[in-house]
Formats: structure tokens, sequence, C-alpha cells
């Protein structure tokens, strides 16, 4: 039994700013062990994501447990419980875990394999590590929620998508992908190190999503959009929505609107007229409910690496850090934070 061994890890037991040394810890915690379809990963990777920021800020804390955070990695399966059937030991995988279990900030991680992908053959463990997250979500939002024909370019074909947030992680990835599928893409960026970026990932146009939309799409002849995918603020960016989406289009926010009541500042009327379809992503639904589906996670995950090795779609990562420690998740979080990162930080190695 496994039950004494431990690992090294990184958590909380309460809530601190990220400039407190207490607010992440290095920690020795016990090693899991697998039952069921869960695998053992030995982690080579993580990278952050604004999902670690805000359960960090958000969670009740227990004192005597810390809260290990964590929601993207690649690594290695060390052991894997008696019910699977996908992955056997020595397998390189990438996946980004489940938001209700202990996250991927630790040597090893538990993980059920239905959400688990093999690792693209032609990147690295950072590389790799910096895509699961944001590639499941920016695929979930475009071809489950707004129903866009994954098929490249068929279906989409004279239609235009407006991705709010294009320089981020979820941005990034989405840009690549709404690209293969044909459609024409506006990303919203407000720096021009940022504008650089979205434009190298492929975008068509970019706007400034500081400013009216409006105006700034009527410049580059484009009057109205067949699809949003906003990746920031739903409650800033609803009006400016309202006005560009074209009558019975789509919009999918990633950002729930905590601040806002709805019949107070979301003023979701606006969509009335034009029978907007509105819907919401969250990556971690399938694997917090258990839904019938789960294992779509892990057949995304594959497609995608397919993706990559063929060279469609390129990994997001723009910096790297190591070992991965207390010390370093403080600075990524704190780069975080700032709400400027362009692409994504990844951390290897213990």
């Amino acid at each position: 039994m496994n039950t004494h061994q431990k690992m090294k890890a990184v958590g909380a037991y309460r809530y601190f700013p990220i400039s407190n040394p207490e607010s992440l810890i290095d920690l020795h915690v016990d090693k899991p062990e697998p039952t069921g379809r869960d695998l053992l990963v030995r982690v080579k990777a993580i990278s952050v994501n604004p999902a670690d920021v805000g359960v960090r800020e958000n969670h009740n804390y227990e004192a005597e447990s810390p809260k290990i955070l964590g929601w993207d990695a690649a690594g290695i399966v060390e052991q894997v419980g008696p019910d699977c059937q996908l992955f056997k030991p020595g397998d390189k995988i990438y996946y980004a875990g489940s938001v209700s279990r202990p996250g991927s900030n630790s040597e090893f991680q538990l993980v059920d394999e239905r959400i688990v992908g093999n690792m693209p053959k032609s990147l690295d463990f950072a590389a790799a590590a910096a895509l699961p997250l944001t590639s499941i979500t920016a695929w979930e939002g475009l071809f489950d929620r707004l129903e866009i024909s994954v098929s490249s370019g068929e279906g989409a074909k004279g239609k235009n998508i407006l991705i709010i947030g294009a320089a981020g992680g979820v941005g990034s990835i989405a840009i690549q992908l709404a690209k293969l599928a044909g459609l024409t893409v506006i990303g919203t960026a407000s720096r021009p190190e940022s504008i650089q970026w979205v434009k190298s990932l492929g975008a068509d146009f970019t706007i400034n999503h500081n400013d009216p939309f409006h105006p700034q799409l009527k410049e580059v002849g484009i009057d109205t959009v067949d699809y949003i995918f906003c990746l920031n603020d739903t409650v800033q960016h609803l009006e400016n929505m309202a006005e560009v989406i074209v009558p019975q289009g789509k919009i999918c926010s990633l950002v729930p609107t905590n601040k806002a009541t709805w019949a107070g500042s979301l003023k979701m009327d606006l969509l009335f007229s034009k029978s907007v379809t509105f819907v919401w992503e969250f990556m971690f639904t399938r694997s917090l409910f258990h839904t019938n589906d789960m294992i779509k996670q892990h057949q995304l995950l594959n497609e995608l690496a397919d993706l990559i090795d063929d060279g469609k779609i390129k990994t997001t990562l723009t910096e790297r850090l190591g070992p991965i420690n207390a010390a370093n998740l403080r600075f990524a979080h704190e780069k975080l934070e700032t709400g400027r990162t362009i692409g994504k930080i990844v951390l290897e190695n213990f």
C-alpha cells in the first residue's frame, strides 16, 4: 500500500493575497492510489489559468486539509485503476482534470481517464501542458455550444466570429480553431503586443475591446457578426455584443455575471428583439457532473493532438518557469492576476 508514501505539492490552507508568502506554500502530502477508471499520473509540467486564481480566492478552506490547485498538466501514466480501458503505465498524456478534485500542482495526481488525451507526439511536456483547459474550453464553446461545424470550412463559409479577449489562453486556441472551421475571425486586443499575437495566430481583423465595437467593425467593412465568443467581462460587453450580433445569431460566454443582477446591470432583454441564442461554456461541467458524454473530452484532446502533430494548430506556450514550487507559482499567479498575459505560462519539473 502507498498510503504512507509522500509527494511534493503546492497548496494553501487559507486565502491570502498572492503577494503574501502564505498564499501558496510547499507541502508534502500523501501520494494517492488509483481506483476505478482513475489514472495515477506523474506530473511533468503544469500551466496556470484564471480558474486557479478564482478557486484560490473563492474556496472555503478547511484548515486541516490544504487545497491543491492546478487544472492543466502533462505527464506520464504511473499506475492505472482496475477499470481503465484507454491508457497503460508509461503513456504520455495531457489533461485539465476536475475542479472538484485535488489539482495538478503535485508530483502525482489522480484523474479520470475519460477526460485525458494522448499527448501530441511533436510537443514536449511543457508545450503540451499549456493546452488542455483552454483547448477544451475553446472547442466546447465553438463546436458544442455555438454549434459551429468542426469540419474545415463548409458550414461556416461566409460567416464570421468576434472573439472578445482574443490574446489570452482560450482566445489563442479559439482563433486557430475558428480559422480551421472556415470562419472570418475578428479578435479584440488593446495593446500593440497583444494585437500582434492575435494576428500571428490567424485573426483576420482586430478591434479594441475598450472602445465601442460597431464603428470599429464598420471601418473594416463588417456590419454584423454571426457568432460572438466572450472570454472577458460579460456584463461590460453586453450592450456592444447586442448591437453587433446578427439577428438570430449566437453568443457564448465563459464569464459568470457574479456582480450583476437580472433586473439591474445585466440587461439580457437587449438580446430579445433579435432572438439571439445566449449560451454558457464551463469546461468542468462534464467532469463535475459525470455527464454521459464525459468521454468527449478524451476524444477532443486526441483530435487536438492530431491537429497539432499535423501542424494545423500550434501550442500557445509563451513563458516557461521551473521548477514547480510555491515561489514560482506565486510569481505565475501574480502575472495572471494583472489580466495582461498573452498565451500561457507553464512550469516544469518538481
